[in-house]
């Protein structure tokens, strides 16, 4: 194995364990914590509402940080020096489920949003210093596919350990990802775009302003930040609608909601590997208007046909393929523009607008559930509206990505 492909393997394989871990603590609070005892409030809508929005909170404050640590700091350094910081932090989910206190891996999730949050820009910049600019569709493709195997999986071990549920068993699992994380991170070896001092605001608003306005000069580069993102607030939506959608509306067990959530990470996933393979060492940007069709026509079958439990895999599969074929794309759109080492600002611009969007479908999950009394045939239809926008959105914009 030549070593960029051996720095590829260790990258993919550092985004692989640490998503997996984070949504591994994530559903199995969701999935386990729920059976505990819990103040009358926290119905499992809000609990679901609650924990998204723990992971969410340190990317809209910390941000601008994050980026600024990957300019002025070698990236492989920022990435393990968080890697090790995971450690601390799944100890205090451990004792919490320990202690049958909620609270505790809430605390969690919500430092562990904030260490991930502050390695991002790091992990995600590693992509270019690695591949290069040929490499950007690629490497962006099969990363991208990587996090949501690792959605994938962590969400199916942590809804069929809520149903086998031992201790020792979950606290093997979230230390083995830690260490994993650790030992990948500290194998890469890759030589880095110099370092530069960054003026960049450490403001989120002045932030989020100024790097809109650099954007501006790189045609495509800000439409293709909210298309990145948008995947997200679709797939948060997507996401948290599945849990009540297979408990409540079809009657399913919590095995049952993970294998459809598993099936929804895998349908990305492949869409990611599949577009990035496809495109080779081109952007290929009407993939992204054939991903945003495909999801519309998938949504559609299940707000109209209302499928079983057996049949909604089909749709769900392509919902989430049309998704990850869309967002490749985007992401190398940004990838790709000739901004140097101010690509760490961008990626990090990336993940501001993400985790507003992201913040937002929790609110709007919350709201259209209270609204619709946990219908989530209309939250199905909220998520249609939004792909249709999306898709208009980018018909607009279509001159501006023929520039790239």
């Amino acid at each position: 194995m030549s070593v960029k492909s051996k720095n590829w393997f260790y990258l993919f394989a550092t985004n692989f364990v640490g998503v997996f871990n984070d949504n591994f603590l994530k559903h199995a609070i969701i999935f386990i914590a729920i059976g505990w005892s819990l103040p009358s409030w926290l119905v499992p809508s809000q609990l679901i509402s609650l924990v998204s929005a723990a992971l969410v909170i340190p990317y809209l404050i910390l941000t601008p940080l994050s980026g600024r640590l990957s300019m002025i700091y070698n990236k492989k350094r920022v990435l393990v020096l968080f890697k090790w910081l995971e450690l601390p932090i799944v100890c205090v989910a451990i004792l919490g489920y320990v202690l049958q206190c909620v609270w505790l891996p809430l605390l969690a999730v919500l430092l562990m949003g904030t260490q991930s949050c502050l390695y991002s820009p790091a992990k995600y910049g590693l992509i270019r210093d690695i591949g290069g600019k040929s490499g950007v569709s690629f490497g962006s493709g099969v990363f991208e596919m990587m996090a949501f195997l690792g959605i994938l999986i962590g969400t199916m071990v942590a809804s069929i350990l809520s149903d086998h549920y031992n201790l020792s068993i979950f606290i093997i699992i979230i230390l083995l990802l830690v260490f994993l994380g650790i030992w990948f991170s500290t194998s890469i070896k890759v030589e880095e775009v110099p370092t530069e001092e960054d003026r960049s605001s450490l403001n989120p608003f002045s932030f989020l302003f100024q790097c809109y306005r650099y954007a501006k000069a790189f045609p495509g580069l800000n439409i293709s930040v909210f298309g990145a993102s948008m995947l997200w607030f679709i797939g948060s939506l997507l996401q948290m609608n599945l849990v009540i959608h297979t408990t409540q509306t079809l009657g399913c067990s919590n095995t049952d909601s993970g294998f459809l959530l598993a099936i929804s990470a895998l349908g990305i996933a492949l869409g990611c590997y599949v577009a990035g393979v496809i495109s080779g060492n081109v952007i290929r940007t009407r993939f992204i208007f054939i991903g945003l069709c495909v999801m519309i026509f998938s949504l559609c079958w299940i707000i109209i046909l209302k499928p079983s439990y057996q049949i909604l895999f089909i749709p769900i599969f392509l919902t989430a393929f049309g998704g990850g074929f869309f967002q490749v794309p985007c992401l190398a759109i940004v990838q790709h523009s000739n901004v140097g080492r101010r690509l760490s600002d961008m990626l990090a611009y990336v993940n501001l607008v993400t985790f507003i969007f992201v913040l937002i479908s929790s609110l709007l999950f919350s709201m259209t559930m209270q609204m619709s009394h946990d219908n989530s045939y209309a939250l199905f239809g909220v998520i249609l509206a939004v792909v249709v926008l999306t898709l208009i959105l980018f018909c607009v914009k279509r001159n501006s990505l023929k520039a790239v």
